[in-house]
């Protein structure tokens, strides 16, 4: 069993951010970063909103000098997932397989991972016409026709907000209501841009080489019926699922598994562990307020530790 003033777990943009802060507040954190680094922007092609990127930048690229950035402050890295945490007599501990260890302070970082349907061509367009945040790439689709895939409200809201860029926005549904509030359901009923497409899954994402998703082959829930729906992009809106399963038993989480944390801070119900992004960020997940909350975690547990004497 070894020893850590500050782990951190997860290696997105919070996870990076309280890394880049704690390493050079001189705590030479230890971060694990499991087993695929980086987070779900390792996934997105161009990132046009991360302020000081005229240009726009790609995901891996982002995320890589943010990590060169923590390394050079004194940050060290360990690609291994952490299957659990324990806690007792103040003390906090992290199990990697078979190994522990014992740390002062934990944030934890380790984002969420939006719901996908499972279908392979799904994969393959994935990050060229297929997304799971329309408020990231809803740009990329101006003039364009997109589809969103869900029910509920954040598939409405999606939808409404795709508005602002495409020419029109196909919402299906696999039934023939929308699961989505009164309220989101007349405003996407009130939106001319809006059409619903009832009773229908994606059966398969088509696309051709180079430009991406061209449509989607549809089928009809109730009739057997396929068809053909032509359209650039299509957003995925069925929920997203926190990567917090390691440390539900000893944190305190909502139904979805969410970290709670104190309004207005990092902190969890245990002293000394922090959440910061979208583990604990339902509403907004978005890079830059998923790292904003990694540097508040850092503020917080570096105060943490000063106040121990560490």
């Amino acid at each position: 069993m070894s020893q850590e003033r500050l782990v951190i777990v997860g290696s997105g943009p919070a996870g990076l951010t309280a890394a880049i802060y704690t390493s050079r507040a001189t705590l030479a954190p230890l971060v694990i970063e499991g087993t695929q680094p980086g987070g779900q922007l390792m996934i997105t092609t161009d990132i046009e909103n991360f302020p000081g990127f005229p240009e726009g930048i790609s995901g891996p690229e982002l995320m890589q000098r943010m990590r060169a950035q923590a390394e050079r402050f004194g940050a060290r890295f360990r690609m291994e997932d952490v299957t659990g945490v324990t806690t007792g007599n103040e003390s906090i501990s992290v199990v990697l397989g078979d190994e522990e260890i014992t740390t002062d302070a934990l944030i934890i970082a380790t984002g969420a991972s939006a719901r996908y349907l499972g279908l392979e061509s799904e994969r393959r367009w994935r990050g060229r016409g297929v997304s799971a945040c329309a408020t990231c790439d809803g740009f990329f689709f101006k003039d364009k026709q997109v589809a969103v895939v869900g029910g509920g409200d954040t598939a409405a809201e999606e939808a409404i907000f795709l508005t602002h860029f495409a020419t029109r926005v196909w919402l299906i549904h696999r039934r023939d209501e929308l699961r989505a509030s009164k309220y989101m359901q007349k405003l996407v009923f009130a939106q001319p841009r809006v059409e619903l497409v009832w009773n229908s899954v994606v059966k398969e994402v088509i696309g051709e080489e180079p430009t991406g998703v061209t449509g989607l082959r549809l089928q009809d829930v109730r009739t057997g019926e396929e068809r053909f729906l032509p359209c650039h992009g299509v957003f995925m809106a069925i929920g997203h699922d926190p990567n917090t399963g390691f440390a539900r038993s000893v944190l305190d989480v909502d139904a979805s598994g969410y970290i709670r944390t104190t309004p207005g801070s990092t902190k969890t119900v245990v002293p000394g562990i922090f959440a910061a992004g979208d583990c604990q960020d339902s509403v907004y997940r978005q890079a830059v307020s998923a790292a904003g909350s990694g540097c508040m975690a850092a503020i917080e547990a570096e105060r943490f530790l000063a106040a121990r004497g560490h």
